[in-house]
């Protein structure tokens, strides 16, 4: 494998991303790993399935084969490498998806290490958490609220992700009218973290996306399906990663309104960008998570502003067969969140 995380002679099963093509994620046998100071070894309870592996699986994202995949990893800690972080072994824990940085250049000095031109990532550059052991650094390690139940903890990174674009610093003032489009897993968060900051909202999707949008209702978010008006909302955040949902966020920003890029689009993609221009819209976004937006997320969870229990969609023993061959890009598309766990407790069919 390639990675510079220390490995045992012992060996578990994985999702492997090892070449180019869809066709060469596999399901293969990797060195269980091992610990050094200042490493821990996890044993993975549950890793969700985002939409940069997918693109990673489909070559559309940066990734150093062979690698075992998945970010997203909620686990409980095993083993520590270093006596002083003994305190965390049998702790629950979610974790930030950097395994380094340089931490020399200007972007790692001044805290943000999630720029680092040299950032080596979970399950893109050094192995991730489809599978049953992790080692990362201390560092990356964040408790988890008792609050959650056993597997819904697995949100809490992509929840730091939306931390990170809207509230790192506010976006979203009490009133303002709030137009989130892409009814997915970081659109439903998105929501509720706008929500949160005194939006009214409006989660934008497709007729086929009438499932997901019944859940935001649930919540008591508003949902359509309709073209939204144009220049209507003062804050619009994109969650959709498709060029079309773009265009409409862009047309629906009121003028002087803010614009907010989450999704990931894994290619270039044609815009009416002259938008920004015409109406003065301040554009911004957030890459990954930093460590204010880590513990911004985990307060939110703590003083239950946010549901992430019905987000959901499936629990997949991922580990026992080798993964479908296909085009369709299940798991994100086609729900909201699929964890692939190594407890067949847990496992339940897919909504729908």
């Amino acid at each position: 494998m390639t990675t510079t995380m220390p490995a045992t002679s012992d060996t578990m099963r994985a999702v492997v991303k090892r070449g180019e093509g869809v066709e060469n994620v596999v399901v293969a046998d990797v060195p269980v790993p091992g610990t050094l100071p200042g490493l821990v070894k996890v044993r993975v309870v549950a890793t969700g399935i985002c939409g940069s592996d997918v693109h990673v699986a489909h070559d559309d994202f940066g990734y150093e084969a062979p690698v075992v995949m998945g970010h997203e990893i909620l686990g409980r800690v095993t083993e520590a490498g270093s006596p002083e972080d003994e305190h965390w072994v049998g702790t629950r824990v979610a974790c930030e998806t950097y395994f380094s940085t340089c931490e020399r250049c200007d972007m790692c000095r001044s805290g943000r290490r999630n720029l680092c031109r040299d950032r080596r990532s979970l399950g893109s550059f050094e192995n991730g958490g489809f599978a049953p052991y992790i080692v990362m650094p201390v560092i990356n390690l964040h408790a988890l609220p008792d609050r959650l139940d056993e597997y819904e903890g697995v949100l809490t990174e992509p929840l730091a992700c939306v931390a990170h674009c809207l509230l790192d610093p506010p976006v979203v003032d009490a009133g303002d009218r709030v137009l989130v489009t892409g009814p997915g897993a970081m659109g439903q968060l998105a929501a509720q973290v706008a929500r949160v900051q005194g939006g009214d909202v409006t989660l934008a999707g497709l007729p086929r996306d009438a499932e997901r949008l019944a859940v935001a209702e649930d919540l008591g978010i508003r949902t359509t399906t309709d073209a939204v008006e144009d220049e209507a909302f003062d804050v619009v955040i994109e969650c959709s990663g498709t060029a079309l949902g773009a265009a409409d966020a862009l047309r629906a920003a009121a003028r002087g309104a803010r614009y907010v890029q989450i999704g990931i689009f894994g290619r270039e993609v044609q815009l009416p960008f002259d938008q920004v221009l015409v109406k003065e819209l301040r554009v911004s976004s957030g890459f990954s998570s930093t460590p204010e937006s880590w513990r911004r997320a985990i307060k939110l969870i703590r003083q239950g502003r946010v549901v992430l229990s019905p987000l959901v969609t499936a629990r997949i023993l991922a580990l026992r067969r080798r993964p479908r061959r296909s085009r369709e890009r299940p798991g994100v598309e086609n729900g909201h969140r699929a964890q692939v766990t190594n407890d067949r407790r847990c496992m339940v069919p897919p909504r729908g």
